[in-house]
C-alpha cells in the first residue's frame, strides 16, 4: 500500500492567461437555480450569526484590542515569525480584557483561522471581516465556516499518533459530520468510530496501488492500520466541539445548529454571498463593487461606467484604489477591473501604486495592458513571486466569493507544473491568507491524496514549521 503523495502530482497546465482577470472569474456564475432550503428547524441565518458571534466573542474581542493597541508600526505578533503573541502583548491584553493570558492566546489563534486577523511577519492586522462584524451576518458566518473547515488546526494533533493515520481520519471526518447532520440528533460515539473505521479503510483502499514490473520484497509496513482509532476520533470529536461545530459527551455527539447548518451548506456546495445592493451609482466604491460582484463582467462594466461617470475621474480612482488596499481580496481584482473601464487618466495613481507589495501585482498588469501588451501575455511582466502571491490572492477570493468546485478549478491556474512545487512557492511567499486558502482548497477538492498534502501545508504554514 502506498501513497500518491509526495509523488509529483502534476497539475494540467492551462494556456497563461492575465491572473488579475482571475477575481472576474468569480462572476462567471451559472444560471441560477432556486436556492435550496436547508433542513427543517434550521434557524434563520440572523439567529445563526448571533451564535456565531457568540462562539467568536473572546476572538472578536481580541481581534479589536489588537485593532486598537497594536497600531501601524507596533509590535503585535512575536519575533518567531509564526504569528504567536508575545509574552508581553498577550499580558497587556489579559490585563485590558479581564482574560486569562491562556484564554487570550486561544482567543487569538481562533480569530487568525477565522479570518479576523491576518499576520504579517511579525506584526498583524484586522481582517476584512473584523471590520463588517457588527453589520454583515454574512461575513460573520463566513468566518465562522473558515473556523469550521480549519478544525484539525484548532486543536493540537496527537503526539502519539502516525501522522498519516491522524490524516486519514481528517480526511474521513467529512462523512462522519454527513452522518451525524442527517441523523438530527445525538448518535453514539460507537455508531460514529464504526462509520469513521469503514471509511478509513475505504481511503486505504482507494489509495492502494499496483505497479508494473518485479518487485522487491514486502516490506513490514508500521502498525497505522492496525492503530485503533478510536483515541483519534475522540480527538476529532474533541476538536469539532471547541469550534462549536457539536456538542460532546455522554459517549455521544450531536451537531450544533452552526455545526449542522455548516455541514448543509458544505453538501449543497451554496455560498453564503450578500446580495447586490440597488443604487450602485449613489454609494461609495467598496460598496458599488460589492454589489457588481455578482454581475456578469459586461454588466458590471456598465456599471463601472455610470459610477464613474456620476463623479470626478481623480476622486474616483483614489476610491477605487482605497477599496483596493482593503482586505477583501475579491474587492482588490475587481477596482482594477473598474480603473480598467478609467483608462489612461488613472494611470499616473496606478503607476504610483506600483510599489505597494498588496497592489503591485495588480497595478503592474494594469500598466502592461495600458502599454499595449496582449492580456494573454501581461502575466509576463510579473517575476515568479509577485505571480505566486496573486494566485494566493485570487484564491483568497475564490475561498471567500465562490463555489468549492470553482476554488479546486482555481489550481489549474497556477504557474508551478507539480502540486509540491506549488505548495513550497506559496509557503515562501508570505500572504497572510495563505492558512485559510489552503485549508479551503483542502476541503474543496475531491482527491484525498492531494488534499492531505495541502492541508499538511497549511498546518506547516500554521505551526511556522
Amino acid at each position: 500500500m502506498t501513497s500518491r503523495i509526495p509523488r509529483d502530482s502534476r497539475l494540467r497546465l492551462v494556456r497563461p492567461r492575465p491572473l488579475a482577470a482571475a477575481p472576474s472569474a468569480v462572476n462567471q456564475r451559472r444560471p441560477r437555480r432556486p436556492a435550496p432550503r436547508p433542513p427543517e428547524g434550521t434557524p434563520a441565518p440572523a439567529e445563526l450569526a448571533r451564535m456565531a458571534r457568540s462562539g467568536l466573542a473572546d476572538a472578536a474581542r481580541v481581534a479589536h484590542w489588537a485593532d486598537r493597541a497594536l497600531g501601524p508600526g507596533r509590535d503585535g505578533a512575536g519575533s518567531d515569525g509564526k504569528g504567536t503573541l508575545s509574552d508581553e502583548t498577550a499580558g497587556r491584553a489579559a490585563a485590558d480584557l479581564g482574560l486569562t493570558a491562556t484564554r487570550i492566546r486561544a482567543a487569538w489563534d481562533t480569530a487568525r483561522l477565522a479570518g479576523l486577523i491576518e499576520v504579517h511577519g511579525d506584526s498583524a492586522r484586522p481582517g476584512w471581516r473584523l471590520r463588517a462584524w457588527n453589520r454583515d451576518d454574512s461575513a460573520v458566518l463566513r468566518g465562522w465556516v473558515a473556523l469550521f473547515d480549519a478544525w484539525s488546526l484548532a486543536s493540537p494533533e496527537p503526539t502519539d499518533r502516525e501522522p498519516a493515520a491522524v490524516a486519514e481520519v481528517v480526511s474521513a471526518m467529512p462523512q462522519v459530520l454527513s452522518f451525524l447532520q442527517l441523523s438530527a440528533g445525538p448518535v453514539p460515539v460507537e455508531q460514529l468510530l464504526d462509520l469513521l473505521e469503514q471509511r478509513v479503510t475505504e481511503l486505504r483502499t482507494e489509495r492502494c496501488e499496483i505497479p508494473y514490473g518485479p518487485q522487491p520484497e514486502p516490506v513490514e509496513e508500521p502498525e497505522t492500520a492496525d492503530a485503533p482509532l478510536a483515541p483519534l476520533l475522540d480527538w476529532a470529536l474533541r476538536a469539532l466541539a471547541s469550534v462549536g461545530a457539536l456538542t460532546y459527551g455522554d459517549g455521544q455527539a450531536t451537531l450544533t445548529p452552526l455545526g449542522s447548518w455548516a455541514v448543509w451548506v458544505k453538501l449543497e456546495q451554496i455560498c453564503v454571498a450578500a446580495q447586490s445592493p440597488a443604487g450602485n451609482i449613489e454609494v461609495a466604491a467598496e460598496e458599488m463593487l460589492r454589489g457588481c460582484a455578482q454581475l456578469r463582467p459586461n454588466a458590471a462594466r456598465a456599471e463601472y461606467r455610470a459610477w464613474l461617470a456620476a463623479r470626478p475621474v481623480g476622486s474616483a480612482v483614489t476610491e477605487l484604489l482605497g477599496a483596493a488596499r482593503g482586505d477583501d481580496a475579491l474587492l482588490r481584482g475587481l477596482a482594477f477591473e473598474a480603473l480598467r473601464v478609467v483608462g489612461a487618466p488613472a494611470e499616473p495613481d496606478v503607476r504610483s501604486v506600483a510599489d505597494e507589495p498588496t497592489l503591485r501585482p495588480y497595478a503592474l498588469l494594469w500598466l502592461a495592458e495600458h502599454d499595449g501588451i496582449d492580456p494573454e501575455d501581461a502575466h509576463e511582466v510579473l517575476t515568479r513571486e509577485e505571480a505566486t502571491w496573486l494566485w494566493v490572492d485570487t484564491a483568497a477570493a475564490v475561498a471567500d466569493h465562490g463555489e468549492a468546485p470553482m476554488l479546486v478549478r482555481h489550481l489549474e491556474s497556477a504557474l508551478q507544473p507539480t502540486v509540491p512545487r506549488l505548495l513550497d512557492e506559496v509557503r515562501a511567499v508570505g500572504h497572510p491568507r495563505t492558512v485559510q486558502v489552503l485549508v479551503a482548497l483542502a476541503a474543496a477538492h475531491p482527491d484525498p491524496a492531494l488534499a492531505k498534502a495541502v492541508r499538511r501545508a497549511a498546518f506547516q504554514v500554521h505551526t511556522g514549521g
